[in-house]
């Protein structure tokens, strides 16, 4: 899977870009060779304004599958905890969507 990967208020290092890869390799098993990803975008972002209580990471996946698109969006203090928490929520909304495919194969 192909994955593009943008950084908004921060600077993409080696480090960010190599863990944002192998987590979605993780996602990609639980997808499986029946699902087939047209397009998949990744953003890590600094958001700014507003808080007293230091930086806040946003992390936000876009699973382009066919008829629909998953995406999976979190907020985190840790910029590697938003990544994980996005990966983790991301595994869950890729099973439901196979469970549904399987639903409508059996005509339920």
């Amino acid at each position: 899977m192909k994955i593009k990967i943008k950084a908004t208020r921060l600077e993409m290092t080696d480090a960010i870009k190599q863990y944002i890869e192998n987590k979605m390799d993780a996602v990609e098993k639980y997808l499986g060779t029946k699902v087939k990803v047209i397009n998949c975008d990744f953003e890590v972002a600094k958001t700014v304004g507003g808080q007293h209580k230091g930086d806040i990471f946003r992390a936000e996946v876009n699973l382009e599958v066919p008829s629909e698109i998953l995406r999976v969006e979190k907020t985190e203090s840790d910029l590697y905890k938003a990544i994980d928490k996005v990966k983790d929520h991301l595994e869950l909304v890729v099973k439901k969507y196979k469970e549904k495919l399987i639903d409508k194969k059996r005509g339920k």
